[in-house]
């Protein structure tokens, strides 16, 4: 993993993401794994969740999503597993909550769009409090939601940054897992 400065860092606030989607010749997209935002480091190497400590790729692979653990430059081999990564807001940030309100209901505005287009089996949003924000639902909790949108069913997951010290990295491969077990 290359090292940034900080120069380096803030000139990535002005990227954006590319989405990993199926192309054609890929099997139909069972989860689309739906982030807050790219970090400064994602940004900056054009990879999502490629900080250093972010847990995703290891929770990604403990819960049975790959068949290795991948880096994050590897990201392009999800479609062929019926995964795909997305973010609810395209500004990168070093931390989430330099995001608005409005900016997460926007976001989920144009999410929603692409699972209608799209429609993968599940939605797995990592963020409770993103998807709280930009569904509207307040009292939602980690795991399966009662909402769909279309065809697609939706799943809170706990988000795996380093940040977030409430989920041990058992308990979100634990939860993680239950979401593979139902995709299928």
């Amino acid at each position: 993993m290359p090292r940034f400065t900080a120069a380096e860092l803030q000139a990535a606030r002005s990227r954006l993401l590319p989405d990993v989607l199926p192309g054609p010749d890929d099997p139909p997209l069972r989860v689309l794994f739906c982030g807050i935002n790219p970090g400064l480091v994602s940004a900056a190497t054009g990879h999502h969740f490629a900080r250093p400590g972010n847990r995703f790729w290891p929770v990604l692979h403990g819960a049975g999503f790959t068949p290795r653990l991948l880096r994050p430059d590897e990201q392009g081999l999800l479609p062929g597993w019926g995964v795909g990564i997305t973010n609810m807001a395209a500004r990168a940030t070093a931390r989430a909550d330099e995001l608005s309100a409005a900016e997460i209901v926007e976001g989920g505005q144009v999410l929603r769009a692409l699972v209608e287009q799209r429609a993968p089996r599940w939605l797995a949003v990592v963020g409770i409090g993103a998807y709280r924000t930009a569904f509207g639902a307040k009292g939602a909790a980690v795991g399966p939601q009662d909402t769909m949108l279309g065809p697609t069913r939706i799943w809170v997951l706990p988000n795996p940054s380093g940040l977030n010290a409430h989920w041990s990295r058992a308990a979100m491969v634990e939860e993680f897992g239950r979401l593979r077990a139902a995709a299928g």
